[in-house]
């Protein structure tokens, strides 16, 4: 039985191009709808979060320079090369990928894996923002003092001897009284029901803002994509001024080269660059499918990419300025704070509000903005597993749901259970083993067959062919060297680190217990198992000798050169196309409607 559904859903992805006549889609009201989206969906948590979590670790300004070139030569193309490939296609990922090479038809079914599974536990962060948020209405705030029932001892806000063991108000707040953290996955204790209910109202927060599709959407990211960084620059202004936030900035921005000489710092930085712009999860594919056909890509890519990491190293200077001040709080280095993982924005900006003048007001305009951006990239991920069922399952799930925004409720329902493990007692742990296994190792395996795929398989000439059939200029003469050669010769590299050098997960000072690392690989699997199996089904259903089968594996569905008509009006050219053909023979008795509208 599972076989069989397994197959049938592999089926399914193939039925759309076996269409006469592909339906009209909807696009953007207004094409800086797109881009403002784009940006969003890049610029989220990960740039106040993560990027900073991730220069820390990897000796500060060392940092910038690998990311910076990662940003050139992989971040830049292989962006471009998305867009390029949604716009063109006007599908999600899944018939995207599959109409661009059918071998590999499951990179687009894992990268709508991977994109839920992420979505299950980002939401969390945007738990904690409101949890913040909420108790930013204080006076003083809760963070503020040592003087609490959840403090230690060892809480202090002033400057000390020095001891490792001190820790701040903010600290323990996280720590403490929101979480009630446990001291392994092992102890889950018990569900946090403040957190379940937030949990509860961010889910809703997000089905508000996407149960319309781009039309909600597009309206949506005038306030979520540009209100950040109005809180961004003020902080920054403020920060400054601190003592100590010079010793920050000077970590940040000064590099300590031998750090260059580690293979890690290297890794993180195209990590973060996948992350971050989201490479491989194929939102903004998903997104750019509902472009008009003749959008400049190029100017969207560079918008998008430019910005975001612009806002990686704008977020960097207000948390190592905030980072300068700690240190000179607890009379400790920069480089032996006590900061880690996801508590790294929840414990270092708060600290920076408790002297600032009308602390509760910034408190709670950045805390607004966190859900600001943590939202913009929340419902890009849901987007893009909505956008990708009802490519392939429309006719099914309409007899089901009747309309599709209880499609999307059905979707938000499920990932909201899913996330209730995140806001137990031990939910730090839960969360950081799904996000290590996740951020990390799955999405550098799905770059890898995403660029296999679309730049050696589908090819960097019929890539450029698109981009002249839509803009009336092809690639030029970089794209197509980074398409062709770069950018598939460094993944590898990336990839083949990335398991060599492998470091179990961990949190703080605790290392997750095997049978927990365990949980972790079978989460890495259950999003890219789907390319092996999206291989073998397409070679099962194939006729001919396997050699036959191969060939015809790696002929793209898209492509007519012949036609001057374009993709979408000519439905894919999947008439003509013997897989296509076998499936159909084999497994449909009718050509359902596609999706119309999202």
């Amino acid at each position: 039985m599972v076989l069989l559904l397994v197959s049938n859903l592999l089926t399914l992805t193939l039925k759309e191009a076996n269409m006469d006549k592909q339906p009209s889609r909807p696009t953007w009201s207004r094409q800086i709808e797109f881009t403002l989206a784009g940006i969003g969906s890049a610029v989220g948590l990960g740039n106040v979060w993560r990027f900073p979590y991730l220069c820390y670790r990897s000796g500060g300004g060392a940092f910038l320079v690998p990311y910076l070139l990662m940003l050139v030569v992989l971040g830049i193309p292989l962006l471009y090369m998305e867009l390029t490939v949604g716009q063109y296609m006007r599908k999600g990922p899944v018939h995207a990928l599959t109409n661009a090479c059918p071998l590999f038809k499951g990179v687009g079914l894992a990268s709508v894996a991977i994109s839920f599974i992420m979505c299950t536990y980002y939401n969390v962060v945007i738990t904690w923002a409101l949890y913040y948020l909420f108790n930013s209405f204080q006076a003083p705030l809760p963070w503020q003092g040592c003087n609490n029932d959840w403090n230690t001892p060892n809480c202090t806000n002033h400057t000390t001897n020095g001891s490792k063991y001190s820790s701040t108000g903010s600290q323990e707040f996280f720590k403490y009284k929101m979480l009630e953290q446990t001291d392994g996955v092992e102890e889950a204790g018990v569900i946090r029901w403040e957190l379940f209910l937030l949990l509860l109202l961010a889910w809703i927060l997000c089905y508000l803002c996407i149960f319309k599709g781009v039309k909600s959407t597009g309206k949506v990211v005038y306030v979520t994509a540009l209100f950040p960084y109005v809180i961004l620059i003020s902080l920054l202004i403020n920060n400054v001024q601190l003592p100590g936030a010079l010793d920050g900035i000077k970590f940040f921005i000064v590099p300590v080269w031998d750090q260059l000489l580690r293979v890690e710092v290297w890794v993180n930085a195209a990590v973060q660059i996948f992350n971050s712009i989201g490479i491989g999860f194929g939102a903004l594919m998903a997104m750019s499918s509902y472009n008009s056909f003749n959008n400049n890509v190029l100017k969207d890519t560079l918008a998008i990419a430019i910005i975001n990491s612009l806002t990686s190293i704008l977020a960097g200077f207000v948390i190592f300025s905030a980072f300068g001040y700690m240190s000179y709080l607890q009379g400790i280095p920069v480089s032996q704070l006590a900061v880690d993982g996801p508590g790294l924005v929840f414990v270092v900006y708060p600290q920076a509000f408790a002297n600032m003048p009308v602390a509760q007001l910034w408190a709670v305009m950045f805390f607004f903005m966190l859900l600001c951006l943590g939202l913009d990239s929340e419902f890009a991920m849901i987007e893009v597993m909505v956008t990708s069922l009802m490519d392939s399952f429309y006719q099914q799930l309409m007899m089901i749901f009747k309309r599709k925004e209880l499609l999307i409720l059905a979707a938000c329902g499920t990932a909201l259970l899913l996330g209730i493990p995140c806001v137990t007692q031990g939910g730090i742990y839960v969360f950081q083993l799904l996000d290590h296994y996740t951020a990390t190792v799955s999405i550098m395996f799905l770059a890898f067959f995403e660029v296999i795929a679309i730049c050696w398989i589908y090819g960097v000439n019929r890539l450029s062919d698109n981009l002249q059939e839509m803009t009336g200029k092809g690639a030029n003469i970089f794209f197509r060297l980074c398409w062709r050669v770069v950018d598939p010769v460094l993944i590898t590299v990336l990839l083949l680190f990335t398991v060599i050098k492998f470091k179990p997960a961990r949190y703080e000072d605790y290392v997750f217990p095997p049978w927990a690392q365990g949980v972790g690989w079978v989460v890495t699997l259950a999003s890219i198992i789907w390319i092996p199996l999206g291989a073998l089904h397409t070679l099962w259903v194939l006729p001919g000798s396997f050699l036959q089968k191969v060939k015809l594996s790696i002929v793209p569905f898209a492509l007519s050169k012949a036609s001057k008509t374009p993709y979408y009006e000519r439905g894919g050219g999947g008439d003509t196309h013997p897989a296509i053909a076998v499936i159909s023979s084999t497994f449909c008795t009718e050509k359902p409607p596609i999706q119309t509208d999202l």
